[in-house]
């Protein structure tokens, strides 16, 4: 028998999701994760490029990049394109798309802010510019995944927001007001898209998103980056960095190279990009402003025929939820043609200590919500099973976009900061780095964005208790038609909270 969402009365405070967890039942969460594969959908492919080999002699390099995700491989790839002569080298510990890059959703965002709301709450002056910069970049990013052939399953479907409970209407109207290039879908215009029961109204946004496939982006951009003879040491992390400078004259500007050491070989670099995101940065000063929070999603085996044709999207769009704890939700075509679905979110999950263990990246308790979840979106594939369960860490800040800091007397650049929403974001951080880098003011090495730093976490215990403390008000909060309580409210006011 099929799960049928039950339903409650208005004054009951508990979300679609909380009903979810109470009324479907765990056996049948349980039956749809038995033989689900504990490993990444986008990486567990044939497809995956061999690592380059690690780095083992003493080397210069006009440009060295450390990290081989989005960001630093979008570093490397403009690099090039603005001087084909520069001597570009970038070392990655493990393998290029290996952490987020290869383990996020694949929604690729116009916005550099995450969302308009929240770039207009803490730049409010120039969050306009942002979106402007924003809607280039995405256009600039799909050009080249064009220009160069990269094969990422690009799709350019949009995405629909959901109001899952009757409160969030009213919210998805005043965004269609706002937004001119949206479409405003009452409940049976939703289902007839994509037939979910928990739709009460969406939002249909036909720019400003697009799907990719995470790993095969990233592999794709390290294709590039060979070919247009960027040096790329894989299985190589970077133990230290410090700068020898040369002496000069008074009236001269600082002068000297940057060394990085690794375990088997040497870095003299003219100029460093630090592109570690959640990773120990290798500027100590800026290791309080980024905290990990793992975050967990799951990917059905394929869907039949008739339970492809039972949930619909033919759209192919990306679909997300309103809540504090939200859902990003997508389908995908495999490498046999055969339809699946993702579902992500909801949980976020800071360990004390801003530690990052690899146990981490499971959390059973997770998927089982997730899976109970997904019963509740698509009763209809209440007996679909899932493949794979994974996770990954973000490098959360507590303004929830990318900052940026110069150091070593103007020779090391590094971003950081994306919190979810870097798929897009890295391209123009890489462009910021390398106007940083050259010394010269451009429209965006003058942008408060890169000006202005987010406020740092606390050291522990206070960081893990603040964390906790505001988890438990944004449930609060979903649970209360959205209404923010004292804890959010001061944490909007010292400009740590989050609007989306």
């Amino acid at each position: 028998m099929k799960f049928q969402p039950d339903s409650q009365g208005s004054n009951v405070r508990e979300t679609s999701f909380d009903r979810a967890e109470r009324t479907v039942p765990d056996a049948l969460a349980q039956r749809n994760l038995q033989d689900t594969r504990r490993a990444v959908y986008w990486l567990d492919n044939p497809d995956k490029p061999a690592a380059q080999a690690p780095l083992h002699e003493d080397i210069t390099a006009d440009l060295a990049i450390v990290g081989g995700g989005y960001t630093g491989l979008w570093t490397a790839l403009i690099a090039k394109e603005r001087d084909p002569e520069r001597d570009v080298v970038l070392l990655e510990g493990s393998e290029c798309g290996w952490a987020a890059s290869g383990r996020n959703g694949g929604f690729c965002e116009a916005s550099l802010t995450h969302g308009e709301s929240n770039g207009e709450k803490h730049l409010p002056a120039e969050n306009e510019k942002l979106t402007r910069l924003g809607d280039e970049n995405l256009e600039e990013l799909i050009a080249t995944i064009e220009r160069y052939n990269i094969d990422c399953d690009l799709t350019r479907s949009g995405m629909i927001e959901i109001a899952t409970e009757e409160h969030q209407v009213a919210w998805l109207a005043e965004s269609a007001e706002a937004d001119g290039d949206s479409e405003l879908l009452k409940a049976p215009d939703v289902r007839q898209r994509i037939n979910t029961p928990l739709a009460h109204a969406g939002l249909a946004h036909r720019t400003g998103t697009v799907l990719v496939h995470p790993a095969k982006l990233a592999w794709g951009l390290k294709r590039v980056c060979l070919e247009l003879g960027v040096r790329i040491y894989e299985h190589t992390p970077v133990r230290s960095l410090r700068k020898i400078s040369t002496i000069q004259g008074p009236s001269e500007k600082p002068s000297g190279v940057v060394v990085l050491e690794t375990d088997n070989g040497t870095v003299h670099a003219n100029l460093v990009a630090l592109a570690t995101n959640i990773f120990p940065n290798l500027i100590r000063r800026n290791r309080l402003y980024t905290v990990p929070v793992y975050d967990y999603a799951l990917m059905t085996e394929p869907l039949t025929a008739a339970q492809r044709s039972a949930v619909g999207w033919a759209g192919m769009e990306g679909l997300a939820d309103l809540n504090n704890r939200f859902h990003y939700v997508r389908p995908t075509v495999d490498a046999g043609g055969k339809f699946r679905i993702l579902i992500g979110g909801y949980d976020a999950v800071y360990h004390f200590g801003r530690a990052m263990r690899s146990e981490y990246l499971n959390s059973e308790e997770t998927y089982v919500k997730l899976a109970k979840h997904f019963a509740a979106l698509f009763p209809d594939l209440d007996d679909v099973r899932f493949s794979h369960a994974w996770g990954g860490a973000i490098d959360t800040c507590s303004r929830f976009f990318s900052f940026f800091d110069l150091s070593h007397d103007g020779k090391v650049v590094h971003a950081a900061g994306f919190t979810g929403l870097g798929v897009g974001a890295t391209r123009f951080a890489a462009k910021v780095m390398l106007d940083l880098l050259s010394g010269e003011r451009t429209e965006l090495t003058e942008l408060e964005m890169v000006k202005k730093k987010p406020i740092p976490f606390p050291p522990e215990p206070i960081a893990w208790t603040g964390v906790k403390i505001t988890t438990a008000a944004m449930v609060r909060a979903d649970r209360r038609e959205g209404k923010r309580g004292p804890w959010l409210r001061v944490m909007d006011a010292v400009g740590m909270g989050f609007d989306s």
